[in-house]
């Protein structure tokens, strides 16, 4: 009588088959990492571009119609991301034009009597742009700088 004696275990084969389907699902994590938190980012800086938006809304409610400047315009603007580094008050009134060489990531821009115009992701190393058309004195429009979407602005008009 012969008897075969088998052994327990795995084969190299199939220890090196499950290691690469786990670098495989570890490789498409890493891969899809980057974007996810990029969206995520994106996401809280278009909310944060509504907080400001109403605290423009309070601030002038609350000043007989007056446009706030960056520094009053800070104690109206409360619980905004990390994301957001800063909220600015551009200077410039009517018609004009943002560019990602001066409105940087994470800095919101406050443009009083301007409606959001179209905007430009970056292409071929030209910055974005986001372009601002003329409105009435009680017409603002708040801007800051995506991340996806070639570096697109996100505009919203108060």
């Amino acid at each position: 009588m012969n008897l075969q004696r088998k052994e327990k275990g795995f084969t190299i084969i199939e220890v090196v088959l499950v290691l690469a389907i786990a670098g495989l699902i570890f490789l498409m994590v890493f891969i899809a990492l980057p974007a996810l938190q990029r969206n995520q980012r994106d996401t809280a800086r278009k909310s944060d571009v509504a907080i400001v938006a109403s605290g423009v809304v309070a601030y002038t409610g609350n000043n007989r119609g007056k446009f706030p400047d960056s520094g009053t315009l800070a104690s109206y603007v409360k619980d905004h991301s990390d994301n957001t580094t800063s909220v600015a008050v551009n200077g410039t009134v009517g018609k004009s034009s943002l560019s990602s060489d001066t409105t940087g990531d994470g800095i919101i821009t406050v443009t009083e009597s301007t409606t959001c115009g179209d905007s430009t992701g970056s292409v071929g190393g030209n910055p974005a742009t986001q372009t601002l058309l003329a409105g009435t004195t009680r017409q603002f429009t708040v801007v800051t700088l995506l991340e996806s979407g070639g570096g697109a602005y996100f505009c919203q008009n108060g």
